[in-house]
């Protein structure tokens, strides 16, 4: 296991919520492979996609929202290069364009709620042939292009092939002791990278601050117990309302990248320890994350900026607070049996709060964990370990919560069918 390979692969530049940005992705794709004006549009995804593309903002669009302007606009669009950074190359003239296929009601959608993971299926009807995009498992994984229903070759740049579930897997399977070494393997370009990572959220996070009540961000000499998770919040905000400015994506999730490097920087500065070890503490706290999101799934029933960042966070201040690899359980502990079941019903701007809920109970657990107390294995869903806490909760989320799944998707198909 490679600390730089994983980073290239799990830390990523994301414009916006990366479920809308991967529907316009596949959506400009399949357009692409014909010539000629969309005149149908069709997507076909999974119901967890679907759930974060259901009422999140679109960068640089005027304020639109949901999957089926994510779609329209990836039909109109004709460079597919910048992948989850797609909305930057939006105009007015793709805006317009869009906005006719809606009026016509050529755009439709899907769900296939017999997908267990992320689906992207795409087709675009043209004046010149049909055009069709498939991704699965990873948000820039491309598995199909069709014209006229006939394979084609995957001639596209090679970092949408791959996608990350080889690392994110040999991550969520190693110990944790494997990780707490992997950590301390930090080469300079590996920590230039986790500091472009730390300057682009905490930029986020820092223009957004206008979007909450004023007085609720408190200034920079206030407590950071207050601080630092309400200015987490106002990062998710942000991206959620589409405010067009790049983030540090981590394990596929910008407000998960934003959380943790908000939290973990702002946090260890303030505390006054060197970058060098802020930076090995933020390199643990993201392979946590990752670790947790193999467990939960890339989209999951359990919400992952609390959950799995948290985790993350909570491990990373243990480690920057010179704790053992056993308060690091504990502090694992703290989260698995504080924050389990809380749910993930969609992107959208109330994130936000469930990002500042994290934070906060990651800066508990991890002071509980420093001081020698944690939740006992004898508790719930608690494990004998970290790890086992980690398959306990992913057990959770992955066979126990599908129900849940299943209501919020139709609680939000039935508010889709009253607008």
């Amino acid at each position: 296991m490679n600390l730089t390979d994983y980073l290239a692969a799990e830390l990523r530049p994301a414009l916006g919520c990366t479920e809308p940005a991967a529907v316009a992705y596949a959506a400009c794709l399949a357009a692409g492979q014909v010539q000629g004006e969309p005149r149908m549009v069709r997507l076909v995804l999974d119901a967890r996609t679907y759930k974060n593309c259901h009422a999140v903002g679109i960068p640089n669009s005027g304020q639109k929202t949901g999957v089926l302007w994510a779609l329209a606009l990836g039909a109109v669009l004709t460079d597919p290069s910048p992948a989850l950074q797609i909305f930057q190359t939006l105009t007015q003239e793709a805006l317009t364009r869009a906005a006719r296929l809606l009026d016509r009601g050529a755009v439709h959608v899907e769900v296939d709620a017999s997908r267990t993971e992320l689906f992207i299926d795409c087709t675009v009807a043209c004046e010149g042939g049909v055009g069709r995009a498939v991704l699965e498992r990873e948000h820039t994984r491309l598995t199909r292009l069709e014209i006229d229903g006939v394979a084609q070759p995957l001639r596209i740049p090679e970092a949408s092939l791959g996608g990350a579930s080889p690392i994110r897997e040999q991550v969520g399977n190693l110990a944790l002791a494997d990780l707490l070494a992997l950590a301390g393997t930090l080469t300079e370009a590996d920590r230039t990278w986790l500091r472009e990572g730390v300057s682009l959220n905490l930029a986020m996070a820092e223009h957004c601050v206008g979007l909450l009540p004023a007085g609720f961000v408190p200034g920079a000499g206030a407590d950071p117990w207050l601080r630092i998770p309400r200015l987490v919040s106002a990062g998710v905000l942000g991206r959620m309302s589409g405010v067009p400015l790049t983030v540090m994506s981590l394990a596929g999730s910008g407000n998960k990248g934003i959380t943790v490097a908000v939290a973990m920087a702002l946090w260890g500065r303030q505390a006054g320890h060197p970058e060098a070890r802020i930076e090995e503490s933020l390199a643990l706290a993201c392979l946590l994350t990752t670790a947790t999101t193999y467990r939960l799934g890339t989209l999951s029933a359990i919400c992952g900026a609390s959950n799995a960042a948290g985790i993350g966070i909570a491990a990373g201040l243990v480690q920057l607070g010179g704790g053992t690899a056993a308060q690091v359980d504990l502090a694992i502990h703290n989260m698995v049996g504080n924050l389990a079941g809380l749910i993930c019903d969609g992107a959208k701007i109330g994130c936000a709060m469930k990002a500042m809920t994290g934070v906060e109970a990651a800066f508990r657990a991890a002071d509980l964990a420093l001081a020698g107390f944690g939740i006992p294995a004898s508790d719930g869903i608690v494990g004998a370990s970290g790890e086992a806490s980690l398959v306990n909760l992913g057990r959770l989320a992955q066979r126990g919560m599908g129900g849940t799944d299943t209501e919020i998707l139709d609680i939000m198909q039935a508010k889709l069918g009253s607008a």
